[in-house]
């Protein structure tokens, strides 16, 4: 074995979208960085869908960016559509969502993180860890190359022990055409920790040229497309269009005709597919009294001709996917350039890490992404951004840093996987978090921009816009707040033409801005601000007036949340030896080893007596509940 000369703070083995976010973040909080990745060449390569952002997903993209990540500046250079999902309905579950050319979005990442400084970037296949004393001292590469660090993180997403099926034939691949890392997920088996196996899979890609899009239906991006990051100014690009077909009877007849051909259903596959994102197989299986499902048609960039068919992943062989393919609306002469497959991979179950993202079994050892169970690159993104930040504070001897469910997205993901654990691939929906209407998208920057500065990732440049649109709410918010108007002719006419009822005695612009008939638009025409302030804090200031009422009532509840959150439970608890409590309980809270009240009421299987009766024996023994 040679050992390297140099001794890094922070090591990230993975290059994938948590791999990415995991580096930059050590490396822009200043320590030594090192990510190793088997194929530079694809760093940050979207492996599946060309998108980021959509329901939930785009709301951690914006967090991921109030802290200072990557991901929403990589789309907005990248991206070729721009939608905000949801726009009719209430804010709480609007989202931006965003078409990638994936092959620019790859390439800028690749750029980014190859001129970080502090951050180098290696080629090299993990084959083991250094580890002593139950505590991370290293990697070995598959070249017997030891590299030296105080912290490694692990986002190793389908790799560990990957299988690709297609129909009956299977081969070993983290992804198509890349090898899996079969030995790394054996060292952890050594090292104790307990594996699961869990399965994903993509759609097939076609030639643009073999489909006739006449017979589709045209879906093109917003007219006035909406950046994902907070810094960015404006969507210069021109913006594609999507398309929109459906199955038909005769795709669901050749599906099930072919069942015993397909991996999942003939027993070749063991491990578990998403349950939000079933495989066209699953969906007609499911819901056999549906006539149709959707198929997107979206596609993969610029500069290619490849459309990738969203809806539409499985596990059948090649020669049943053509005549699949080919059953459709506007793909009867598709040629397939990419088929689909199915990949399994094995995964840690993610009740064995901290909230912090750091492993329980070894000290300074972090995992981040499909290793913990989840799915999607935002979900892997949010992750990598907070494991990079854990690790490096780790690395310096200072505190780690932990979102709450009352935070932010990533925090509710991150709670979510180590309180209850997965057995399926984990997706973020709004319909997650309790306090949604607290964690909106156009909000992130104010819950989570001064995190960010505090920690070292926000930039001044961007900091310091963020304290001018922060500046800007604020004094707006104020001024409807102590503006008054008296009704006068003008305004009861400006009123009627809104179809809200004339005033009878005075009152303040926000007053009238509560009124669900009436936009900030129309209630500024009445008082115009001084500046022409941008469309996203006009949006922020209405948002914060119009639904006032039922944001203090979740700032109550946040209140009631945070008083559990903060009765601590000391590490080393013995729970057995509390008498009266379930053995279920005792198993439980002790394999997870909840960091507070609040946390081990949200573990599934745990009654509210098995609180009170944990609450009743921290008393007892001097704890500060």
């Amino acid at each position: 074995m040679s050992i390297y000369e140099k001794k890094y703070d922070v090591i990230v083995v993975g290059g994938g979208h948590a791999g990415a976010e995991a580096a930059l973040a050590s490396a822009r909080m200043g320590c030594e960085t090192l990510l190793l990745t088997m194929n530079l060449d694809t760093i940050a390569q979207m492996s599946c869908n060309p998108a980021i952002g959509g329901i939930a997903k785009g709301h951690m993209v914006r967090e991921i960016d109030a802290l200072g990540g990557e991901m929403a500046h990589n789309i907005d250079a990248a991206g070729l559509q721009f939608r905000m999902l949801n726009r009719r309905r209430g804010p709480a579950v609007q989202a931006p969502r965003a078409q990638a050319d994936k092959k620019a979005y790859q390439f800028r990442m690749k750029e980014v993180i190859e001129n970080q400084p502090h951050l180098d970037v290696k080629q090299g296949l993990l084959e083991d860890l250094v580890v002593k004393n139950r505590r991370i001292e290293g990697v070995v590469t598959k070249a017997k190359t030891v590299f030296a660090a105080r912290t490694v993180i692990l986002t190793t997403g389908t790799f560990l022990k990957g299988l690709i099926h297609v129909g009956d034939f299977s081969y070993s691949a983290g992804r198509a055409g890349e090898q899996a890392a079969d030995k790394a997920s054996d060292g952890l088996s050594q090292l104790g920790f307990e594996l699961g196996r869990l399965k994903t899979g993509t759609p097939p890609r076609v030639n643009a040229r073999s489909i006739d899009f006449s017979t589709c239906e045209e879906q093109p991006g917003d007219a006035d497309p909406r950046p994902f990051s907070y810094h960015t100014d404006c969507i210069e690009q021109e913006q594609l269009s999507c398309h929109l077909t459906m199955t038909v009877q005769k795709t669901h007849d050749i599906i099930r005709s072919n069942l015993d051909r397909s991996a999942m259903y003939s027993g070749r596959i063991q491990g578990v597919g998403p349950r939000y994102c079933p495989s066209v197989e699953d969906k007609i299986v499911r819901f056999p009294d549906k006539d149709g499902h959707q198929i997107f048609l979206e596609p993969e960039g610029y500069h290619t001709l490849e459309v990738y068919l969203n809806g539409l992943s499985m596990s059948l062989p090649e020669d049943v996917q053509i005549e699949v393919v080919r059953s459709i609306p506007g793909l009867e002469r598709a040629e397939i350039m990419r088929p689909a497959y199915a990949v399994e991979y094995d995964y840690v179950p993610p009740t064995q890490i901290h909230p912090t993202l750091e492993t329980k079994p070894i000290a300074g050892l972090f995992f981040a992404g499909q290793i913990n169970g989840t799915t999607g690159y935002e979900e892997a993104a949010g992750q990598g951004i907070m494991a990079g930040i854990n690790a490096a504070l780790t690395a310096r001897g200072d505190d780690p840093i932990i979102l709450d469910r009352s935070q932010a997205y990533i925090g509710v993901l991150i709670d979510d996987l180590v309180t209850k654990g997965t057995e399926e691939p984990y997706r973020m929906f709004t319909s997650l978090a309790e306090y949604r209407l607290l964690l909106r998208q156009d909000n992130a920057d104010l819950r989570l921009c001064e995190l960010g500065r505090k920690i070292g990732l926000l930039s001044d440049e961007a900091y310091n816009r963020f304290c001018k649109r922060k500046r800007q709410i604020d004094e707006e918010i104020e001024r409807l707040r102590s503006t008054r108007l008296t009704p006068t002719d003008d305004i009861q006419t400006t009123l009627k033409a809104s179809h809200s009822s004339p005033l009878k005695r005075a009152v303040t612009l926000a007053e009238l801005l509560r009124r669900p008939e009436l936009s900030y638009s129309i209630v500024t025409q009445l008082s115009p601000a001084s500046e022409t302030l941008p469309e996203d804090v006009c949006e922020s200031v209405e948002i914060e007036l119009k639904y006032e009422g039922y944001l203090d009532r979740q700032e109550e509840q946040v209140q009631r949340f945070h008083n559990l959150e903060k009765k601590y439970i000391p590490e080393n608890f013995n729970y057995a030896a509390i008498a009266a409590l379930r053995n279920e309980a005792i198993e439980k809270f002790t394999r997870i080893r909840p960091r507070s009240l609040g946390q081990a009421s949200r573990i599934p299987g745990i009654s509210p007596a098995d609180i009170a009766l944990l609450m009743i024996m921290l008393k007892r023994r001097g704890a500060s509940v």
